[in-house]
């Protein structure tokens, strides 16, 4: 089987607007939760969101094609380039059809429905821009950017809610893989952050509440928690098989090297009791990877701070590594970014290869009144240096579907 490597980095978080930004905060134990600024919500319960900080696409996208696009397909544009320019790959005839994109979200278009639904009640059909459906449609993020890259190879995404950005990046390793690309640009955008995105997740009375203090709002694994934090943004990274990476000369961040896939076949949002098919999911991974459990010593948790995931999260974690789970550092940099519901995996991914890269755990801030039903070391409130040979990265989504990737520092 082919082996396959990260070549590149994008992201757009509520923590920064690039990878590095975004990394440092997160180091830092910095929240980027903060108030609603984008709509009135003073008849909303919920009025705190993980929104991004003065972000401009125009650098990447012209002027004239931004209100072509809704901006989750703006966030996946974005980051996918700053990923594809980061890698140093380079797209020409000769391998155009060897480069794929590969990039989710789990609602997509959200706001620009809204807007032109308000648009079509009021001033009727006839004033609907045509560029309403291909800006509203998941896989117009990989489209986007396989136009403006030139990537000519599979292009799709995985729309998995929760779990859509480690699907996609998942599904794009498999391609390389087996040999139907030599280079995929994956993850995972989400925009969600509007008047009915905020209202819908309330309603499933899953967010948190606590508008009087937005920085200690997100709690993963804290007595506390109460729910999570919407957030929005892209996670993207470049995966390229290793010897074609190796022959360009291309910088390595690590090696990706397995990913599980599976279903709870339980319920529509709460994981299955203690954390059965989450547990199944990381022994896929592991097994994929042929990693045993003692080489694992990171794992970025999925830690949405709400009861049931922490809790579920937590035993499944115990089941499968035993005795060894005690010496993993498990986070929830969900803490810090709130939940990027799509993007969350494509995020949470680049965190795990940075973590692996620079020898350092990322915090899970805000853990100041531990659950005793929730008892790993989640690296609480400050970020650690410590060898990284392994890490997993979870995501597990509404209608029971998880995903599960493992990294590994690159050796020849």
């Amino acid at each position: 089987m082919r082996r396959v490597v990260v070549t590149g980095l994008g992201m757009l978080s509520p923590l920064g607007l690039s990878s590095e930004s975004s990394w440092d905060a997160a180091l830092a134990g910095r929240s980027g939760i903060g108030a609603i600024t984008r709509f009135d919500v003073s008849e909303f319960p919920v009025r705190i969101a993980g929104e991004l900080p003065g972000f401009d696409p125009s650098d990447v996208i012209a002027r004239k094609d931004l209100k072509k696009m809704d901006p989750f397909v703006h966030y996946a544009l974005y980051a996918g380039v700053k990923a594809f320019e980061d890698s140093g790959l380079v797209i020409d005839e000769s391998n155009e059809d060897r480069v794929g994109v590969y990039i989710g979200a789990g609602i997509g278009g959200l706001g620009s429905i809204e807007h032109w639904h308000d648009v079509l009640r009021e001033k009727g059909p006839k004033r609907i821009t045509p560029f309403f459906i291909p800006m509203t449609i998941i896989n117009l993020a990989s489209g986007q950017v396989s136009i403006r890259i030139g990537a000519k190879g599979p292009n799709s995404c995985a729309v998995t809610a929760c779990a859509t950005g480690t699907h996609s990046i998942g599904d794009a390793y498999r391609l390389i893989q087996y040999g139907e690309a030599d280079a995929m640009i994956a993850g995972g955008s989400e925009a969600a952050i509007t008047p009915l995105g905020v209202a819908g997740f309330n309603a499933l009375k899953a967010l948190s509440q606590n508008n009087d203090d937005p920085r200690g709002a997100s709690r993963p694994f804290d007595k506390e928690r109460n729910g999570f934090i919407l957030g929005e943004g892209a996670g993207v990274m470049v995966l390229e098989e290793l010897e074609s990476a190796k022959k360009r000369g291309a910088r390595i961040y690590a090696e990706i090297c397995g990913y599980g896939r599976n279903g709870d076949g339980y319920h529509i949002t709460t994981p299955s009791v203690d954390g059965v098919g989450a547990s199944k999911c990381l022994n896929l991974a592991l097994k994929d990877a042929g990693l045993n459990p003692q080489d694992v010593d990171y794992i970025n948790a999925h830690g949405t701070s709400t009861y049931y995931n922490d809790l579920y999260e937590t035993k499944a974690i115990r089941r499968v590594f035993g005795g060894h789970a005690d010496k993993l550092a498990v986070s929830s940099t969900k803490s810090m970014t709130g939940h990027l519901l799509g993007a969350a995996g494509g995020v949470e991914a680049v965190f795990s290869v940075l973590a692996i890269k620079d020898g350092v755990a990322p915090p899970t801030i805000n853990l100041n009144t531990p659950d005793p039903d929730c008892d790993l070391d989640y690296v609480p409130n400050e970020a650690r240096q410590m060898k990284i040979r392994a890490a997993l990265s979870n995501s597990f989504g509404f209608g029971g579907t998880n995903a599960v990737l493992a990294f590994k520092v690159f050796k020849n």
